[in-house]
């Protein structure tokens, strides 16, 4: 029972990861569609257990059909419910196995989320999400863990780098193939061909953050819920802690020598990469296979993103392709080479004992799958995308698919949305399209309004936008110049400081909305200049983007409590 006990822990633990999964996607792309990934995450495992239990389980743990292709449907979770949660002598209840088995279900579904991100109908994605979990992932999953023709000839795949991360991860391919990129991503020349990559930065890095913690946590249940006992445990433990460590490092390491800086995004793709890399072999590694897994999950995991996202220009909002299918591949043929006989599960690696015969397995066990997986899920993506299902309009993406697909104004409703969510990337159209009758001076009327008579002395506002940091010393500097009232507000800043190059994922942040902060004073005795020149003195560093003033006439001053105009009405404040 305790062996049972710990199973269903790693089964809780699994199922915990889908908080990381909705945390990740929501972090590394855009505010406008937070609510709608948070749906995504929460319905493909509400969608996926009502088709699991009703098809989707027992052709994956059913009897044996069809020379190991398949599990024989039954209703037995429903019909038999006595004897499905009945303890057998030996193993694990059948209610066990399909909790267990449900939580890595569910994951196989959630992995093609993050690919296609931001431009996907809500409904389509309920379909694909339940087809995945009804049909793509049950009968592959026979194959490996249900007694099917992979498991019989001794392919391995402890946990899932074949069954769940390369079959989610060719999904996501494929997905985002069929979709096509988001609407500002890569720019066309006149030949149709790409002549730029934008970088769209996700909204919270923090988000990202805190779901590749609750994953990596959840990653000990995943590889660690199948094991039977302490020493077979302890060693997976190890394993699944050495490898995304390594890899995080390796790209942290990488990012910091190509771009001047390491890459935070990268480096949280890097530590999920490992992770998935030593999942087929978790049981099978020893701590220096762990580390080679890491190593190459952490160099795969770059090439990958900048080879989709830069060459072949197939846009991937979280790194999901990178992440899983490359690195579930890389982990399940890295159990051919890299097994250690020494280790749980007694496997022998190719580089250890020059014995081919895993490898070969490993190798036929990954284009088996692989083929299943890319052709089931290209038939149905083209399916979808020629009934005009699959894609949301270009006004709601634009838009935000929180408003379109659910009727959120903004996911984070105290907060107002953020700026750059709404200029980062426009229309591809030169300009809107024209459906009103409303002549342009109507519709957009300019006016000016009579200047108030100003016989009295001259008003002066002088505006001036400038660093965060320097926010004190301009204060306290205008203050020493008798300059007690002022408004200071927090802009965006737009465009590129000249040699000031950034990058997100390799690829350069050419636009930018930048923190500014912007500083209004309004003075009449002190002289214009004074102001100025005290301002320059404080913000000066020498550095692009130490700031800018504006100065304007102003043709009146109103204090509202006390109805006083011109003089009077800044006597205090100046």
């Amino acid at each position: 029972m305790s062996v049972e006990f710990w199973f269903l822990i790693g089964a809780a633990l699994v199922f915990w990861m889908q908080a990381g999964f909705a945390m990740v996607e929501t972090g590394f792309t855009r505010a406008k569609n937070a609510g709608n990934i948070i749906m995504k995450n929460l319905m493909d495992f509400c969608i996926g257990t009502v088709v699991f239990s009703l098809l989707g389980f027992s052709l994956m743990m059913g009897e044996d059909a069809l020379f190991g292709l398949i599990g024989v449907p039954n209703l037995d979770l429903f019909l038999h419910f006595k004897e499905f949660i009945a303890s057998p002598a030996e193993g694990f209840t059948d209610a066990s196995i399909f909790v267990f088995n449900l939580v890595f279900c569910a994951t196989t579904a959630t992995i093609v989320s993050g690919a296609m991100a931001e431009r996907t109908r809500f409904s389509a994605y309920c379909v694909y999400s339940g087809v995945i979990s009804l049909l793509i992932y049950p009968i592959e999953a026979h194959w490996i863990w249900g007694g099917g023709w992979l498991s019989q000839i001794g392919f391995h795949d402890y946990a899932g780098s074949c069954a769940i991360h390369m079959v989610g991860g060719i999904a996501a391919l494929v997905g985002a193939i069929v979709l096509g990129p988001r609407i500002g991503k890569y720019v066309t020349g006149a030949d149709g061909k790409v002549v730029k990559v934008n970088a769209i930065p996700g909204h919270s890095i923090p988000l990202g953050a805190l779901g590749v913690f609750i994953l990596w946590l959840g990653w000990y249940g995943f590889n660690g819920a199948a094991a039977t006992s302490v020493s077979e445990l302890s060693s997976i433990f190890l394993t699944t802690t050495i490898a995304p460590s390594v890899a995080t490092c390796t790209t942290m390491i990488w990012t910091w020598a190509k771009n001047g800086k390491p890459d935070v995004s990268m480096c949280l793709n890097a530590s999920l990469a490992g992770l998935v890399g030593v999942t087929a072999g978790c049981d099978a590694f020893d701590a220096a296979g762990a580390a080679v897994v890491g190593i190459v999950s952490g160099i795969l995991v770059v090439a990958i993103v900048e080879l989709l996202d830069l060459k072949l220009h197939i846009d991937d909002p979280v790194g999901a392709v990178a992440v899983h299918c490359a690195n579930g591949i890389w982990g399940t043929l890295a159990v051919g080479l890299l097994a250690n006989p020494d280790a749980p599960a007694g496997l022998r690696g190719l580089l250890y004992t020059g014995d081919f015969t895993q490898t070969g397995l490993q190798l036929l066990g990954f284009a088996a799958v692989a083929a299943w997986a890319a052709a089931t899920m290209s038939g149905f993506f083209l399916l979808l995308k020629k009934l005009n299902f699959l894609r949301a309009d270009a006004s709601d993406e634009l838009a935000g698919l929180d408003s379109s697909e659910h009727g959120l104004p903004s996911a984070y409703a105290d907060f107002m949305p953020a700026v750059d969510s709404y200029v980062s990337f426009g229309s591809a159209e030169p300009a809107p399209a024209v459906s009103g009758t409303v002549p342009p001076a109507e519709a957009i009327p300019v006016r000016r309004e009579p200047a108030f008579p100003s016989p009295g002395p001259k008003f002066t506002k002088v505006e001036i936008v400038f660093r965060e940091e320097k926010l004190f010393a301009l204060k306290e500097a205008l203050s020493r110049l008798g300059i007690t009232g002022m408004t200071v507000s927090h802009v965006m800043g737009y465009g590129l400081q000249k040699g000031h190059t950034e990058f997100y994922r390799g690829v350069p942040v050419e636009t930018d909305l930048r923190p500014k902060v912007q500083m209004d004073i309004v003075v009449s005795a002190i002289p214009v200049r004074d102001v100025i020149e005290t301002a320059k003195k404080a913000l000066y560093t020498g550095h692009i983007g130490d700031g800018k003033i504006f100065v304007y006439d102003v043709e009146n001053v109103v204090r509202v409590r006390t109805g006083e105009e011109g003089w009077a009405a800044l006597q205090d404040a100046e």
